[in-house]
């Protein structure tokens, strides 16, 4: 791929960039169905994006950035990865960062080589798509017990379920466990219609969504029915022993220190366990101590546990969720 800049008449500044790509097969699919990937950059950059055979023209004052985002998403189509929505904000996002999605700094293009980090699934292969996510997947394969701990969507435990479902379908865990505190935001579990079931699923719902990302529907109902998969409330691990088990305990902000306490001492011989959560989103009684603030301050030294950190720029959904978080982190601050 080559990249010329075309000067202005009175030779002072290029006045637009001009991209060739080589494979016009990959260069449609950068491109997306009705030019839908360009449109979406120049609606990120304020940039234009005309395309002329083989080549595209990038006009504007942020001509240099989307050339590197441009760039960068061809080396991830070189690489036999697709381009989504998701990838194009995250490339856009992430420039210039350090972490990133760019064709030139080694660890930009980290996700883009032949070593770039994958859990495979059923369904899908998943990417983490920033450089905290690549440290965390990291983590979670390689320690028995990792946190995950930033604000919503910055795929804590989306990545967290991933892996679980990569590890039990390779045979390295025998079941998954998925556990939510069914801490009352509004509404009473008792005022909700119906049994236990009825009244605990509601709360579970992202675990389920999420599973059903990874594996077909009908094996995540056998599964379940099999008890191969398991989401549960976190007052129902009390007495157990968990092992050769993926577990991921999710919203861990809004377990107290007693239930943490007892979750973390559930781990057994062959399993791994994950505890994720958002400090800034407790939903416990006023006066009542987060476990997972606790468990971060005690077990911050311990050899073997992992942490790590997520901010706003790891939001992987829609782009205004990170606006909204770095708001009232301000307000905050």
């Amino acid at each position: 791929m080559t990249v010329t800049p075309r000067v202005a008449p009175e030779g002072a500044t290029p006045v637009e960039l001009l991209l060739e790509f080589p494979d016009n097969r990959l260069l449609i699919e950068l491109c997306g169905e009705f030019d839908r990937n360009l449109a979406q950059i120049e609606h990120l950059l304020s940039v234009h994006l005309l395309r002329r055979g083989n080549v595209i023209a990038v006009v504007g004052d942020a001509r240099e950035e989307a050339a590197e985002v441009l760039q960068g998403l061809y080396a991830r189509l070189e690489a036999g990865r697709g381009v989504e929505p998701g990838d194009i904000d995250a490339a856009v996002r992430l420039r210039g960062s350090g972490e990133g999605t760019g064709a030139r700094d080694g660890d930009q293009i980290e996700m883009f080589d032949g070593g770039a980090l994958e859990i495979g699934t059923r369904k899908k292969t998943v990417e983490p798509r920033t450089k905290a996510q690549q440290d965390y997947v990291r983590a979670l394969y390689k320690h028995e017990l990792a946190f995950g701990i930033g604000p919503a969507g910055t795929g804590k435990t989306y990545l967290a379920v991933a892996v679980a479902v990569n590890q039990m379908i390779n045979g390295h865990v025998d079941k998954i466990i998925l556990s939510r505190p069914a801490v009352e935001a509004g509404e009473r579990l008792g005022f909700l219609p119906g049994d236990m079931k009825d009244k605990v699923d509601p709360y579970m719902q992202p675990l389920y969504d999420a599973l059903n990302d990874f594996l077909p529907g009908k094996m995540v109902a056998k599964l379940i029915e099999e008890k191969t998969i398991e989401i549960a409330p976190l007052a129902f691990m009390r007495g157990r022993t968990l092992s050769n088990a993926y577990v991921v305990l999710d919203e861990a902000q809004n377990a107290t220190t007693m239930q943490m306490k007892m979750f973390l001492t559930r781990l057994g011989q062959g399993s791994k366990m994950v505890i994720t959560g958002d400090r800034s989103q407790v939903d416990l009684p006023r006066g009542a101590m987060s476990g997972l603030i606790d468990a971060e301050r005690i077990l911050g030294g311990v050899e073997g546990i992992s942490f790590n950190y997520f901010t706003a720029k790891d939001v992987v959904r829609h782009p205004m969720v990170a606006r909204i978080i770095e708001a009232y982190d301000a307000d905050a601050g």
